[in-house]
């Protein structure tokens, strides 16, 4: 039975961005004003990836992540559904009859108004409100929130993080893009030969990751510390051939010494210094990683601020 009558929200929220956080806050205003609770509901997985993986797009957050932040937001309750082949199959009108009407009581809906959902991708704002009309529940499609100079969406996010472009994505996130995973072992090159020991962050294969290049940015620990720190993303061409080497997150921590392995990682990048490029020789690359610490130090650390 559901626990009390709620308005209720769908969708990826992918990022949790600007444009879902305005749309949260109308959740939120029209629920205190009808005296219901606030419900979003979202996915396991990325619905793509199940009815289209060969182009499902990489994720701006793990559900982790998604599920703090949709928590920062003042949701009451927040229901995540397996998306597998069955549900995917799932007509529009019986989702709405399982989950909105008989798990969640559901009064009002507010989705995005280009909001699809269902088999063949059916359910839309029109059919949530022909569907209301019979179960009791109202439904308000929202528009896309602007900001720097065009719709916010996930889709225009993911764009500029693989562009390389992290100021802009924070600036549409609302806050800098991170990825996590546990800090594993690498090749021991960092410390021993070049100086400048990294936390190889093992980010999954489903996370967005910026271009590859270096940045400037913040490591943060599960105590909750928080570390300016030189980031790589790439595959380190002046030591492998591109072509052949994995793509690894390397963060060097700046005026720290201690063991970061198998902690959870927690990386935010903040500025994009550089692309990432083959050097004739190991002094030149230690050279240039002597330049890109500064670099972050004199963007990051409090002193320069």
């Amino acid at each position: 039975m559901p626990e009390s009558p709620a308005a209720v929200t769908i969708g990826a929220y992918d990022g949790v961005h600007l444009g879902h956080q305005a749309l949260l806050r109308d959740l939120t205003e029209l629920a205190e004003a009808r005296h219901l609770s606030t419900v979003v509901v979202t996915f396991d997985r990325h619905p793509a990836s199940v009815v289209r993986p060969d182009s499902a797009p990489k994720q701006l957050v793990d559900l982790e992540q998604k599920l703090e932040l949709l928590a920062a937001c003042g949701i009451d309750r927040t229901v995540v559904i397996t998306f597998d082949k069955e549900r995917s199959a799932e007509s529009a009108e019986d989702f709405v009859k399982e989950i909105l009407v008989d798990e969640l009581a559901a009064k009002l809906v507010v989705v995005g108004e280009d909001f699809h959902f269902g088999k063949d991708r059916r359910g839309n704002v029109p059919l949530l409100n022909e569907l209301g009309r019979e179960y009791g529940f109202a439904t308000l499609g929202v528009g896309l929130t602007a900001g720097g100079g065009g719709a916010v969406s996930s889709t225009r996010i993911r764009a500029l993080v693989a562009a390389g472009d992290v100021e802009g994505a924070a600036t549409l996130l609302g806050r800098p893009h991170e990825v996590r995973g546990p800090v594993v072992h690498g090749d021991g090159r960092g410390g021993p030969e070049l100086g400048f020991p990294t936390a190889n962050v093992a980010v999954g294969a489903d996370i967005a990751l910026p271009a590859d290049g270096i940045y400037a940015g913040r490591y943060l620990r599960p105590d909750g510390s928080s570390h300016v720190a030189a980031i790589s993303v790439g595959r380190r061409p002046t030591f492998y051939e591109p072509e052949s080497a994995p793509v690894l997150v390397e963060a060097y921590l700046l005026d720290f010494e201690g063991d970061l392995y198998d902690e959870p990682a927690r990386v935010a990048f903040e500025h994009h210094l550089r692309e990432e490029r083959p050097f004739g020789s190991v002094e030149e690359l230690i050279a240039q990683m002597q330049r890109d610490v500064e670099a972050t130090r004199s963007l990051l650390s409090p002193e320069n601020g």
